[in-house]
């Protein structure tokens, strides 16, 4: 019972936190450029995981430190720029809502890679999940015609690569604590980050004497501290607890926190993206069914 109720605490927490996080990503791209934006995520994240619990590296084998890595490039370092990029065309809300494919992926990935059984109420789920992303990217590009929709296959990549990141942890990662995936994750991929970031001309004295840099970069440590670092260990955590599929069921909470944000900013929402969103939501509630 209490490992029930602590892993609703665990989501009802990461939808909070992460449902923030599109609005943040949007504020930090008014000065700073996507590979920035995503640059700098992953070297401050890992910055700050690294003084939480770097010496719990050292009891990591050799096998275990291969699927960490995979973890890391999957679940943050493609993702990380995937979205900034994404969000340069398409609303903050809208991201949000592509990024509940998460468990409709992950039961997918889990039949083909892992050979996870799934129930014909999980398999309907995936299409109607489908149905609803079909009509969800193309009323937006209706009603934004001054938006490229074709971004918005750059959020449904990063949900594959999400959903492959579960299945990992779950099946080769579920006896190593969670701080050390997470600090290990970030060992693997920093350093990339931070090659990135040097030719990307960050340091110029152009880009630091950009009127809205400092703002960006306030957005940038919030999402780092929270929507990345703190939230990686939670969600972890999370999958340990639970299954892929409950982990992965974040996004049901997170469209609505993101949606509030993006229409408190001024972005648009039609009720036919509100319908489509629905239609997703009960793709991903079918998936979530009990055999």
């Amino acid at each position: 019972m209490i490992k029930t109720n602590k892993k609703w605490v665990y989501l009802i927490v990461l939808s909070l936190i992460w449902g923030s996080s599109f609005i943040l990503i949007k504020k930090a791209l008014v000065g700073l450029s996507p590979i920035q934006l995503g640059s700098l995520r992953i070297i401050i994240s890992g910055l700050i995981l690294f003084i939480a619990g770097f010496k719990s590296l050292k009891l990591l084998s050799i096998k275990t430190l291969k699927w960490i890595a995979i973890s890391g490039f999957l679940g943050t370092f493609f993702p990380a720029y995937f979205f900034a990029y994404a969000e340069t065309e398409i609303d903050s809300g809208v991201a949000s809502i592509l990024n509940s494919l998460v468990p409709l992926n992950t039961i997918i990935l889990g039949i083909v890679l892992f050979r996870i059984f799934s129930s014909r109420k999980q398999i309907i789920g995936v299409i109607i999940g489908f149905i609803g992303t079909v009509l969800l990217i193309t009323n937006g590009a209706t009603i934004n015609p001054n938006q490229n929709y074709w971004y918005a296959f750059l959020v449904i990549l990063a949900t594959l690569m999400y959903a492959i990141n579960v299945n990992i942890i779950k099946q080769h990662l579920h006896k190593v604590s969670p701080i050390t995936i997470a600090v290990g994750n970030f060992v693997m991929i920093i350093i990339p980050a931070f090659i990135i970031l040097i030719y990307d001309g960050f340091f110029s004295s152009e880009v630091l004497k950009s009127p809205d840099i400092k703002m960006a970069l306030f957005y940038i440590v919030l999402l780092s501290i929270f929507g990345t670092s703190m939230a990686k260990v939670l969600f972890n955590k999370l999958v340990q607890i639970s299954t892929p599929v409950f982990a992965s069921s974040v996004t049901y909470l997170m469209p609505v926190i993101a949606v509030i944000w993006g229409l408190m900013d001024g972005e648009g929402f039609s009720i036919w993206q509100g319908l489509a969103t629905l239609i997703i939501l009960l793709g991903v509630y079918l998936v979530n069914i009990k055999k």
